[in-house]
């Protein structure tokens, strides 16, 4: 079976590209790999564990209803999340990533870095690009 890998955070361009894998996933006849990445360290703290995992618990809950073969993976490994991403894709050998997208200034690209930049050019497969709200 072929799978579908998607990169989530509980904002408003996780969940379009949440919404957009489930869709491609069913379309494709794929399972569904949703991968929730931080990066750990002093900043994860209990308090964001908790959170982390009650914003997994109702994609759980989203997934058992859209009839998706699913896995959730939750990383805390010190890794960029484009890191995880491509890794979970090449361990799955996933035909499709996909991943949201939001606006960014030209200096917060030039201060932040891209991690979108970073799926697209070293994913090894597919990448599809979701803004929210569409």
């Amino acid at each position: 079976m072929s799978t579908v890998v998607v990169g989530y955070v509980a904002k408003p361009e996780g969940e379009a590209a949440l919404d957009r894998a489930v869709e491609e996933a069913r379309l494709r006849g794929s399972s569904l790999v949703v991968v929730s990445s931080h990066r750990g360290g002093q900043e994860y703290d209990e308090g964001r564990a908790a959170t982390a995992q009650a914003e997994l618990d109702t994609v759980r809950a989203r997934l058992e209803s859209s009839g998706v073969p699913f896995t959730l993976r939750q990383t805390v490994r010190g890794f960029e999340p484009a890191e995880d991403l491509v890794a979970v894709a090449e361990e799955h050998s996933a035909d499709l990533l996909v991943i949201g997208l939001r606006r960014r200034s030209p200096v917060g690209k030039l201060i932040l870095g891209s991690q979108a930049q970073r799926v697209l050019l070293d994913a090894p497969c597919a990448v599809l690009a979701v803004k929210a709200g569409s």
